[in-house]
């Protein structure tokens, strides 16, 4: 396994590897528990996202495309089922699909 991304927080680990998953890349956060020795660990224990060896390529891809991805937006409307999404999600709640 190789590391992939070291996330800000733990709600933003989650957050790519379930943009992760959508695109069927198993991954892993490591340090997710870290916190909970606050006082005894250096405070900068931050999650990190690991993934496969073989998936790193594609992974890499998916990380780019969320960081560059815009934080907040209007709503749109989803290519796929025509379903109408708050803006800021970039998945359809209904079928999955990726906001276009």
């Amino acid at each position: 396994m190789r590391r992939l991304y070291q996330a800000r927080d733990l709600l933003e680990a989650n957050l790519l590897k379930d943009r992760l998953a959508h695109q069927h890349i198993s991954s892993i956060i490591r340090g997710e528990y870290l916190t909970g020795a606050a006082g005894e660990l250096p405070a900068f224990n931050f999650p990190e996202v690991w993934v496969d060896d073989g998936d790193l390529i594609p992974a890499r891809r998916v990380l780019e495309a969320f960081l560059t991805a815009p934080q907040t937006g209007g709503a749109w409307r989803c290519p796929e089922c025509g379903e109408l999404i708050e803006g800021q999600f970039e998945l359809c709640w209904k079928c999955g699909a990726s906001r276009p």
